[in-house]
């Protein structure tokens, strides 16, 4: 106790992967003044796993590259660090039953070549020259990774604990937290042998971490939105036949995983471990008679492998070898799992100077990464990489127990599938609904959830198909595409309403709100009553997020952003906020209506709305629309005439009824991604986002280097604008077959990757599919033909002038 320590820089809670990994990476970065806190022994992830995968893809652009430096750092992690360990790079095989999962493996490949990662897409043949034990029947082929394996996770926890040691990083094991607290800026935590005191705090604690995020609830802080499930898997007796091949080819059998049946195969020693992610899983924990323990260390739950039966016998039929030994060892413990299945990396929403990592379903695989990852996040504020698919701000408060609850056995029971464009995921909904939900649904809504917001995706009529397996396809084409159509044509021809609840709404008043906000965004700011799009930078002039602003006065404005940015873009405001300033947030008190097409103002003018509807683009004003009181913004997301109609909840039933009574087409989401695609309009966290500069990202209009204030990432800019732009947002026409490019398809030119798309669609009013995307700046001229990879595919795509494709000179959108 004497030597206890009573400050540090950063101080840890949880002594798993993530947290020696994120120890570590501080500590070798020169951070020597951190210490990590420990409740037991220092512990890979959970107590009861015997092994992990490194899997190089996991469904997202982020989690790959997350997954890709831990694979290669823990290739020489032993012997960086001088500590023995066990890494067996054995190689893993996917296996595909339907031509959708071939589609799926043929992305994935292209995406892991992008990276540096050879991946081959291999035919039933090929996949058992691989692994001579698998049958083949019932493959349609399968996917080989040469770089996929095992590691002993004890082995690398200790490992990446000694390299932290030796670098000045400091652990104090049996040292359960018991509390925190605040004194002015610096953090309090409470830990059975004394208190210390630091600047930053980080919540890695596993499947307890909900249990620690609750200590933060007094400084801000939310319910973590997580569930533990109970996952099992078993090991085999030794198989003679197994150990036999494995000393004759020096080396262990590759990994199997049967992703459309579940479940994954692996040698452990000279045995199979199999680990299913079975559909009647189970949640542990989530029950009044069931607390979660104070301590649940290196304890596990009773067997039940009933409920792996047919994942074993399944198992057999493609390895025989498993059925011809004995059960060595069942295991059924903890796995946390958040509701998407991601981990949560990165700031503690509404916590200043605390970050989250945990909610791990493969901690081993992701560990390193995530280490790397968190140090950014507390060192400078920010990421080399974009990482918004584990930001803990990508969740809101929806995420009640019951949504978790529900999404988590959802995930889990689905831990392998295929995230199609059209499908919509059944569990946890209806948490957040439109003042009108109960109309769209009684007009054939299709609904999405956007940031728990329920939006129609698309209008079916009767006799359409809207059966959740219609949906589980890459193609474009299913029983929507007609109904998308239609709902096009309606707005350009006509004029349609798309009721979009869920915008992220927040008023920013005060003496001297508007030069404050001129030096957080690159451009500038609208004049009163009037709106316009702005942009914030990071430290390296990268996209940050983008806002509307609507000026009501010198020092009034309300900034609209997407839904699912409402934490983040909140905190990016309020974070740097001067004293003096009111910062509020509106979300849930009001809604919208867009309201758009070439007879949006006769439609306007029937209702006797009271407001000049000769008002210019971008100008906002106060209205009555059908007697009822609102705002109207002159702007439209569909690149046609139209409104933006802003009003209190409780007024939107009759605005809506109103519009509809007047003639107004419903349409969805599904029509305004194709319209705004036609447009170039970018998306958040598809084409703008934190792996894109400003200049990239072709926003130069909004950029204001002569303005006096300064802004984030200025000198960044200035810096590459000098030194030559290297890559440039482009939009590509592409002669796509059944599918159209998805986000993250490779750009390839003479046999090389140039690019990348950041989002595709069909264009129903241009007759076109259509890419979004950026490229090398030498291609990015008006006619180059290039490739992109979709689905396998190599699809010609051609580069266009740097105007929309539709309305080219926003004729339509002015009128």
């Amino acid at each position: 106790m004497a030597d206890f320590p009573s400050t540090a820089r950063v101080v840890i809670i949880g002594g798993g992967v993530v947290g020696t990994s994120t120890l570590y990476h501080l500590a070798k970065a020169g951070w020597k003044d951190c210490i990590l806190v420990e409740k037991n022994e220092l512990t890979a992830g959970s107590t009861w796993h015997a092994a992990g995968n490194v899997p190089n893809f996991a469904g997202s652009w982020a989690v790959m590259n997350m997954q890709r430096y831990s694979a290669a750092m823990y290739r020489t992690l032993g012997e960086d660090v001088d500590y023995p360990m066990n890494y067996h790079v054995t190689g893993a095989l996917r296996l595909a039953h339907s031509k959708e999962r071939m589609q799926e493996f043929e992305r994935v490949a292209s995406m892991g070549r992008y990276q540096g990662l050879q991946m081959d897409i291999c035919t039933p043949a090929e996949l058992a020259e691989h692994n001579p034990f698998m049958q083949t029947h019932s493959l349609a082929g399968g996917l080989w990774d040469p770089l996929d394996g095992d590691i002993d996770p004890a082995q690398l926890t200790q490992a990446l604990a000694k390299g932290a040691r030796d670098a000045g990083g400091r652990i104090e094991r049996f040292c359960p937290v018991t509390g925190v607290d605040r004194d002015g800026d610096e953090w309090i935590v409470k830990t059975e042998k004394g208190e210390i005191r630091c600047e930053f705090v980080v919540n890695c604690a596993g499947y307890y971490a909900q249990r620690v995020g609750e200590m933060f609830k007094p400084f801000g802080g939310r319910t973590v939105p997580m569930v533990t499930m109970s996952h099992q898997y078993f090991l085999t007796e030794p198989i003679a036949e197994l150990e036999a091949w494995t000393k004759e080819k020096g080396h262990k059998m590759p990994m199997i995983r049967d992703v459309d049946v579940s479940y994954y195969l692996r040698q452990d020693k000279y045995g199979l471990n199999l680990g299913p992610y079975e559909r009647n899983c189970q949640a542990a924990w989530v029950k009044p008679d069931d607390p979660m323990p104070e301590d649940f260390s290196f304890q596990l739950y009773p067997d039940d492998l009933e409920r792996l039966e047919f994942y074993i016998e399944d198992a057999m039929e493609r390895v025989p070898a498993l059925g011809t030994a004995g059960v060595g060892r069942n295991i059924n413990g903890p796995i946390p799992y958040a509701p998407d299945g991601l981990p949560m990396i990165g700031p503690m929403p509404g916590v200043r100077n605390a970050f989250e990592g945990h909610s791990f379903t493969f901690g081993i695989a992701q560990g390193g990464g995530a280490g790397k990852v968190l140090s950014e996040w507390i060192m400078h504020g920010e990421t080399e990489l974009d990482m918004w698919a584990v930001d803990p701000r990508r969740y809101t408060d929806y995420t009640d127990h019951d949504h978790c609850l529900a999404k988590a056995l959802e995930t889990y029971g689905h831990e392998y599938a295929m995230h199609f464009p059209h499908h919509a995921w059944p569990a946890g909904r209806n948490k957040k609904l439109s003042p009108v939900h109960d109309r769209i649904i009684a007009a054939g809504g299709q609904m999405g959830a956007y940031n728990g917001w329920e939006r129609a995706n698309w209008f079916a009529k009767d006799g359409d198909d809207t059966s959740e397996e219609a949906t589980q396809t890459w193609d474009r084409n299913g029983p929507w595409s007609i109904r998308v159509k239609e709902e096009v044509e309606a707005v350009r021809d006509g004029v349609g309403v798309l009721d979009l609840p869920g915008f992220s709404r927040f008023n920013l008043s005060g003496e001297g709100a508007a030069e404050w906000l001129r030096s957080r965004i690159a451009g500038a700011l609208p004049k009163a009553g009037r709106m316009n799009l702005a942009y914030f930078p990071d430290s390296r002039g990268r996209i940050l997020t983008e806002m509307s602003v609507m000026r009501h006065g010198e020092d009034q404005f309300t900034l609209i952003t997407a839904a699912l940015a409402q934490w983040h873009d909140f905190e990016l405001l309020n974070k740097n906020l001067p004293e003096g300033l009111s910062l509020t947030d509106h979300t849930t008190e009001y809604s919208t209506l867009i309201v758009t097409g070439p007879k949006s103002r006769e439609l306007f003018e029937v209702l006797g709305t009271e407001a000049d509807l000769g008002a210019s683009w971008l100008s906002t004003q106060p209205a009555k629309v059908g007697g009822t009181g609102c705002a109207l913004a002159r702007v439209s997301f569909a690149g046609e005439l139209g409104w933006e109609i802003h009003a209190a909840n409780a007024d939107i039933p009759a605005l809506y009824d109103a519009v509809i009574g007047a003639g107004a087409k419903p349409f969805g989401m599904f029509a305004l991604n194709s319209m705004r695609i036609e447009k170039g309009y970018r998306a958040w966290k598809g084409d703008l986002s934190t792996d894109y500069s400003l200049l990239e990202a072709g926003l130069d209009r909004f950029i204001k280097f002569d303005k006096p204030q300064d802004f984030p990432g200025k000198a960044a800019l200035q810096a590459e604008q000098q030194a030559g732009i290297k890559k440039r947002f482009v939009t590509m026409t592409v002669d796509a077959g059944d599918q159209d490019a998805p986000y993250m398809s490779t750009v390839w030119h003479k046999g090389e990757v140039v690019g990348e798309t950041t989002s595709g669609d069909w264009g129903y009013r241009v007759g076109k599919s259509i890419a979004l995307g950026t490229l090398r700046a030498d291609l990015a001229q008006p006619g180059t033909e290039v490739e992109i990879n979709i689905f396998g595919n190599m699809c010609k795509a051609t580069v266009q002038p740097d105007q929309p494709l539709w309305d080219p000179d926003n004729e339509r959108l002015r009128a």
